[in-house]
């Protein structure tokens, strides 16, 4: 009978209060330890790790963009307004990847060909000087392009049981 008065007390305060009575609570058994939300890369080769990070991210632009498609069809043959209706499609899904995928910000701050100035000790990875660069800094000079740099990248997470190397499936309509 005490069975049956703890099921009509669970159906009450659930029903009314949105929560089990807590003698219930001591019945449920402990919950399992999450699994981690990213699991470590494994150990070995980086370079292995690079190239399968850059087959993704080149398998999700033709998914979505059909990028490769694109690159790899003669342009010769078509006229501008077709190219230009295939553009858009191409850069509409590829935008939709680096949206998903990659938050970018400018490396440096700034409208292009706006005047600028580059103090000394700057970074020459993220600074490229062209034209007269004689002497020493700062720098004035004309911003050609402000440059991209990637503050998060959210890629989903890798698994051993598929070749990489498969950018895209075939496609097969079955009759």
């Amino acid at each position: 009978m005490s069975r049956f008065r703890l099921a009509w007390q669970c159906f009450i305060q659930v029903l009314f209060h949105g929560r089990l009575p807590g003698e219930a609570v001591a019945f449920l058994p402990l919950p399992e330890p999450p699994p981690p939300l990213v699991p470590p890369p494994p150990a070995g080769d980086d370079g292995q790790l690079r190239t399968e990070g850059a087959l993704l991210l080149l398998s999700l632009f033709q998914r979505e963009g059909r990028l490769i498609d694109f690159l790899g069809e003669s342009l010769e043959r078509h006229d501008d307004a077709a190219i230009g209706a295939a553009v858009r499609a191409v850069h509409r899904g590829c935008r939709k990847v680096l949206d998903e995928h990659v938050t970018l910000k400018p490396v440096m701050p700034g409208e292009e060909d706006a005047p600028v100035t580059v103090q000394g000790g700057f970074d020459p990875r993220e600074v490229q000087l062209t034209g007269s660069t004689e002497g020493k800094p700062p720098f004035r000079g004309t911003l050609v392009h402000h440059g991209w740099r990637a503050v998060e990248v959210r890629f989903p997470t890798l698994t051993g049981a598929m070749d990489r190397r498969v950018l895209a499936p075939a496609e097969v309509r079955v009759s």
